[in-house]
């Protein structure tokens, strides 16, 4: 059996790249928005069989979206955002956790702290990758299939990206990827 990994994705693959380009022409609210809307959508569902993980995402996604109506600020943000990302972490601590759920609770923590750090809007969509190769093909395959799995869900999410994007951003991120 493959050791599974806790994020997927090729980093040099030509969905990467595109995402991480397009990620530079866009401002904080605009990859805020598509992050948290996109893991709602894609990852969130991953979790219903976790009700205590699904209902803490739930709300931070909430939160986020609040941050995002002007309804709170980032200060304010910020405790929810990190108690998201202990969630995530009391999931990978407790040894029974599901990898589908565990990586699909990163994807959502992460994509709802784009908010704070930008990069994360990228970020996000490897723990994502992850929940959904192992979502579909189960626990046991060989690390092509995952990777050939994740290389399908980074296409989707640049499709997603390139529909959300606003053109010719005003005030794009500025951001130094470290990968």
């Amino acid at each position: 059996m493959t050791a599974l990994r806790k994020m997927l994705g090729d980093m040099n693959g030509s969905a990467a790249t595109s995402l991480m380009r397009l990620i530079e022409t866009q401002s904080r609210e605009t990859l805020t928005r598509w992050a948290a809307a996109y893991a709602e959508e894609r990852y969130l569902p991953l979790l219903k069989e976790e009700p205590e993980i699904f209902s803490q995402m739930e709300q931070t996604l909430s939160a986020v979206e609040g941050f995002l109506n002007k309804e709170m600020t980032l200060k304010e943000l910020k405790p929810v955002l990190a108690g998201a990302r202990s969630a995530a972490k009391e999931l990978a601590d407790s040894r029974t956790a599901d990898p589908v759920s565990l990586a699909a609770a990163r994807a959502v923590s992460t994509a709802c702290a784009a908010a704070q750090t930008p990069t994360n809007a990228f970020g996000f969509l490897l723990y994502g990758a992850a929940a959904c190769a192992y979502h579909s093909a189960g626990l046991s395959e060989a690390a092509d299939v995952y990777d050939r799995l994740a290389e399908k869900e980074l296409q989707r999410a640049l499709l997603s990206l390139q529909e959300a994007a606003i053109p010719d951003e005003p005030h794009p991120v500025s951001i130094r990827w470290n990968c």
